[in-house]
């Protein structure tokens, strides 16, 4: 026999049903970024952080996605560029829904300055990331060197408050990826503190393995030359001995006939 629905069961239903009905859309058909450079910005941040990370499972790193802080209500929403949330699964999402992750916003969040962005990241965001997600670091970076002095930037949450971080030798420092933000020629490049391993573009690292290439196969030839060479003086050596000991043969062989 079935049994009767009852109003909270009702009610249950209701919100389950209104909430399946909200659309939470992926994107927003607008470019990915606004120019070339903080495109690849994006990206270098994006793949340094999961090289960073790749032996944690629980930390989902994107950009340029959405991220609804709002259950119910797809219009509270906001696309970092770049943005790194601990303790969550890394399993590929269309976009980071905080409700479904058990309330945790995102921990770290770039944002790569520019024209039309300017106004937003300083000000909009900057407030909604220190205020309503709590985000615990902020980076802000000018490509360009156009919109932020100095053009390297961060945020610190400090008892509910950003207080700003103090650049220091063209560097900041990350106490939750446990990496330095460089300034390098004008360039923004992540580095481990103490391996001082430097993360590197695709193209640096397409150059990196170019030159390893290159490397190896020098000292591949190096190493077939040095083994040619051996080898003739190895079977000079062994002509050589063969001469001596026929000499001495002949010598003996006149001794004895004498």
């Amino acid at each position: 026999m079935r049994t009767p629905m009852t109003l909270n069961d009702s009610n249950r239903q209701i919100k389950i049903d209104s909430q399946e009905a909200i659309e939470y859309p992926t994107g927003d058909g607008q470019p990915m970024a606004e120019t070339a450079i903080h495109r690849d910005l994006m990206i270098y941040a994006i793949e340094s952080l999961k090289t960073h990370f790749a032996d944690r499972d629980d930390v989902w790193i994107s950009g340029n996605d959405f991220v609804y802080f709002v259950e119910g209500d797809p219009n509270r929403r906001v696309s970092p560029d770049t943005y790194v949330v601990f303790e969550v699964g890394n399993e590929m999402r269309d976009c980071y829904k905080s409700w479904e992750e058990g309330g945790k916003m995102p921990d770290v969040v770039f944002e790569f300055t520019s024209k039309t962005t300017r106004q937003e990241d300083t000000k909009k965001k900057l407030e909604l990331y220190e205020q309503k997600l709590k985000v615990s670091e902020y980076f802000l970076f000018d490509p360009t060197g156009d919109y932020l002095k100095p053009i390297l930037q961060g945020y610190r949450l400090v008892d509910g408050r950003y207080e700003r971080m103090s650049l220091q030798n063209d560097r900041l420092y990350s106490d939750k990826l446990g990496l330095e933000l460089v300034l390098e020629d004008g360039n923004l490049r992540l580095i481990h503190p103490l391996t001082r391993w430097r993360y590197l573009t695709p193209a640096e690292e397409h150059n990196r393995a170019e030159a390893e290439r290159n490397r190896a196969e020098t000292e591949h030839i190096r190493a077939e030359r040095e083994a040619s060479a051996r080898e003739i003086a190895e079977d000079r050596a062994l002509r050589a001995e063969e001469e001596l000991a026929l000499l001495r043969t002949e010598l003996q062989a006149r001794n004895v006939g004498t």
